[in-house]
């Protein structure tokens, strides 16, 4: 396994970022482990002398750190999400150690996927909607009664345990993707799950039954199948029947 060739395809993406340090910090932390790829959702202040002090040379990172508006933006090319979370959630997801997350990433980044470990604002972590754009929860198994890591720290330990994972070769060397086509990433399975949603729509399926709870469940369901991009067009091609079919029912109905 060639480490150095593999570390561009992991990226470390620090969402709605409070403390301008704590961007520095967690710069510094990926850097060490030999990772470079740091993605900003809304961060509150940067660029800031305060990530620049706390990065304490790790300047490559911060100056090629890419900053979106979305966290849809900030997972684009990925297609395993992971999620740090210190709380179990309403979003039912896998849930796995850092250990175990890392092998994954590894294996993953081994068939020439992209992958991407995501962390919440400082404050309040994840919410429940950034979440759900995660293929796994991961907890830091912290003492319950003081379970509140340092944002960087949290970085920390995801990049070492992924470098560990990297040193022990797991996932082994396969340097192409064994499927046909790559899972889709992360941009295309959002424009997939906004068709869905639309399709429900257009279809009256839900008839009183509450939209988010099935889309949630569903949103469970494909990333749990992790579709490739021909099989998300086989999907689109159904649901776009599906809509035809919807209006003219509506036209012959006089509605």
């Amino acid at each position: 396994m060639d480490i150095a060739a593999l570390n561009p395809l992991f990226r470390y993406v620090l969402v709605r970022t409070s403390h301008p340090g704590n961007i520095g910090s967690a710069a510094r932390a990926i850097r060490t482990m030999g990772f470079t790829r740091l993605e900003l959702i809304a961060p509150h202040r940067f660029p800031d002398d305060e990530a620049t002090a706390m990065a304490a040379g790790a300047d490559d990172v911060l100056a090629g750190a890419g900053i979106h508006t979305d966290l849809v933006g900030g997972l684009a090319g990925a297609t395993l999400v992971l999620g740090l979370s210190a709380r179990r959630r309403g979003v039912t997801l896998p849930e796995l150690d850092p250990r175990q997350a890392a092998a994954q990433a590894v294996a993953a980044a081994g068939r020439g996927e992209q992958v991407a470990w995501v962390f919440g604002n400082e404050r309040t972590g994840l919410e429940n909607d950034e979440l759900a754009r995660c293929h796994a929860m991961v907890r830091i198994p912290s003492v319950d009664d003081f379970s509140s890591l340092n944002l960087s720290q949290a970085v920390q330990v995801a990049a070492y345990e992924t470098r560990m994972a990297q040193l022990a070769g797991a996932g082994g060397g396969e340097a192409v993707p064994s499927n046909d086509e790559p899972p889709a990433d992360a941009e295309q399975l959002e424009r997939f799950f906004e068709h869905l949603a639309q399709t429900l729509d257009d279809i009256e399926f839900h008839k009183g039954r509450q939209p988010d709870t099935i889309l949630l469940r569903l949103r469970k369901l494909f990333l749990r199948a992790r579709p490739d991009l021909r099989e998300l067009r086989v999907m689109h091609g159904i649901f776009a029947d599906a809509q035809r079919m919807a209006s003219l029912a509506r036209k012959n109905s006089g509605g």
